[in-house]
């Protein structure tokens, strides 16, 4: 038997300047994975939805490679913070900062996320 996912009318929308963007309904995220958002400017989003039940989002953009492939990445918690390690070279990023975890001076963009 095949079951259905879950829909709902909820949709994840990101803090874009003084706008919210909505880049996809809740029911496309499953925890403990992402999937990419191609943003107004060309840019492209990381959005993932925790097994906490958090909405997180980031560049999707690997400051490492230069891929876009952070939505592709492995989630976990390191000291209780939250990341996604990239798929190229597994350089961890805090989900809530965008923070690297293995190299302090480097980070990608964070952004606000809401359901509504």
């Amino acid at each position: 038997m095949t079951v259905a996912p879950e829909t709902t009318d909820l949709k994840v929308q990101l803090r874009l300047d003084d706008a919210w963007f909505t880049v996809c309904d809740l029911s496309a995220l499953l925890p403990g994975r992402g999937v990419a958002a191609l943003l107004p400017d060309g840019r492209q989003a990381a959005v993932f939805h925790d097994r906490a039940g958090n909405l997180h989002a980031l560049d999707n953009r690997d400051p490492f490679t230069g891929a876009a492939v952070l939505s592709r990445g492995l989630t976990g918690t390191h000291r209780g913070r939250p990341f996604v390690a990239s798929p190229l070279l597994k350089q961890r990023f805090d989900l809530t900062s965008g923070q690297c975890l293995d190299d302090e001076t480097v980070r990608v963009r964070a952004y606000e996320v809401r359901m509504a």
